[in-house]
Parts: C-alpha cells; sequence; structure tokens
C-alpha cells in the first residue's frame, strides 16, 4: 500500500500538471487533453458510485464499510471529489476540529470552529499562556494540516487570532482540481 507522502506528492503533482494544461499553445491539443482528462473523471465516478451502490446494498454492513472508507484519508479525498462522501462538508469540519483539538491544547492553544459557510471554513486559533512565537505557526499548521485532510474540498480556511493569514501550507484545494472538470466540456464543444 502506497504511504501518504507519496499520496500527497502525487496530488501535488497533479496539480501543477492540471495548472500547465492552460499553457499549451495548441488550442485543440488543450481541448483534446482537457477532454481526455474529463472522460477519465467521468468513468472513475461512474465506477466509484457503482462500488458504493454494491457496498451500501449490503445493509448494516455497507453503511460500515462506507463509513470506514470514508475515515481513510485516501479513499475520503477520492469520495470527496466525485461527491460521494458519507458525510457533508460541516460534519466534516467538526470531527476534523475536535479530532486536532486535545493536540492543540497539548501545543498551548485553544481552537474553536466558528462558521462553516459555503466552502469557507472560520476558526478562531488562540494561544494561551506564554507561548513562544513559534508556538503560533506549529499550532497553525497542525491545524491546517488537520482541516485539509479532512475537508480537502474547503476553498478558503481562515484562521483568526493570529497575526499571520491562514493558507501557507501549499495546499491546492481540490476546487482548484475540479475546475478542469467544469471547463472539459466547454473546450471539448468548442473543440467539436
Amino acid at each position: 500500500m502506497r504511504d501518504e507522502k507519496d499520496f500527497q506528492m502525487n496530488v501535488l503533482r497533479i496539480g501543477q500538471l492540471v495548472g500547465e494544461l492552460e499553457n499549451i499553445t495548441d488550442a485543440e491539443a488543450r481541448a483534446s487533453a482537457k477532454a481526455l482528462m474529463q472522460l477519465l473523471l467521468d468513468l472513475h465516478a461512474a465506477g466509484l458510485e457503482r462500488v458504493m451502490e454494491i457496498v451500501a446494498a449490503n445493509g448494516e454492513a455497507g453503511r460500515r464499510a462506507i463509513d470506514d472508507m470514508g475515515g481513510d484519508p485516501l479513499v475520503s479525498s477520492l469520495l470527496v471529489l466525485y461527491g460521494l462522501h458519507p458525510l457533508d462538508l460541516e460534519s466534516r469540519v467538526a470531527q476534523a476540529v475536535e479530532k486536532v483539538r486535545p493536540r492543540v491544547r497539548k501545543g498551548g492553544g485553544e481552537l474553536e470552529l466558528l462558521a462553516v459557510e459555503r466552502d469557507v471554513v472560520r476558526l478562531h486559533l488562540q494561544v494561551t499562556g506564554h507561548a513562544c512565537g513559534s508556538t503560533a505557526s506549529t499550532l497553525k499548521a497542525m491545524v491546517e494540516d488537520a482541516l485539509y485532510e479532512a475537508v480537502p474540498d474547503v476553498d478558503h480556511l481562515l484562521i483568526e487570532g493570529l497575526e499571520e493569514p491562514a493558507g501557507s501550507s501549499g495546499f491546492v484545494p481540490l476546487g482548484k482540481l475540479g475546475s478542469v472538470r467544469a471547463a472539459a466540456p466547454a473546450m471539448t464543444d468548442a473543440a467539436s
């Protein structure tokens, strides 16, 4: 089984390649590349949706298996990409906050979920006691990592209570990858 670091590297590379699609100067080649990518995504979506239907047909055991798949970082990301995750965005955010909160406390901070509106998550992170300046950065990175792992489809993660703006982790939101899915049919139609 591939490790998490390989998976993250592959996600970053996919993001880079998707960005490079726009730099293809030959309009026909660019449209073909996008159409191919769209067809592959559609095929995977149909296959995964059918897998979920088959598993769900197994009653309670199937529902537990779907929940287990939703809890696995790799499978969860795929389910989110194709709109098949068993939990909605708000539930995944709440779970991620509850999961990381004890680590934040142990590191000298307090974390509060303020709001989830559309694809924007607002959190309040406060460093407690007499912590050094690097504590805030460490806690912020810990929260960002936990949230982006659980909710890769969030467009904006706003962490209030710290001086630095959130989002400096180099994370590529799924929405950036999904924009190719939306653009591909239009490019394919234009090329026809």
